[in-house]
């Protein structure tokens, strides 16, 4: 075989695989797109907590509904941040000891 016609004939498969490669992820884009508008049409308690809460103890998300406004704390509120702070720096110094 010719040096140029196997050239030519990679050249060509790139190419091809190139543009299918190209053609699928673009109707994945669409496809993908359209499955959000009709679950965003159909289903409409999408974002919405249940009213028995969220079952994952790691997880902390307020109910909806009115916000109480509470007095702001300011002392209360830096204590606690400070402590998580020190905890944090405490954790990372103690991993990376050298």
């Amino acid at each position: 075989m010719d040096e140029s016609s196997l050239l030519n004939e990679g050249v060509t498969l790139m190419l091809f695989g190139m543009g299918f490669v190209f053609l699928f992820l673009t109707l994945l884009v669409f496809v993908t797109a359209l499955m959000s508008k009709l679950m965003i049409k159909y289903e409409k308690t999408i974002g919405v907590i249940p009213d028995e809460g969220v079952s994952s103890p790691s997880t902390f998300i307020p109910r909806h509904g009115p916000l109480i406004e509470q007095a702001p704390t300011e002392s209360n509120d830096n204590t606690v941040v400070v402590s998580v702070i020190s905890t944090a720096i405490h954790k990372f110094r103690s991993r990376n000891k050298k």
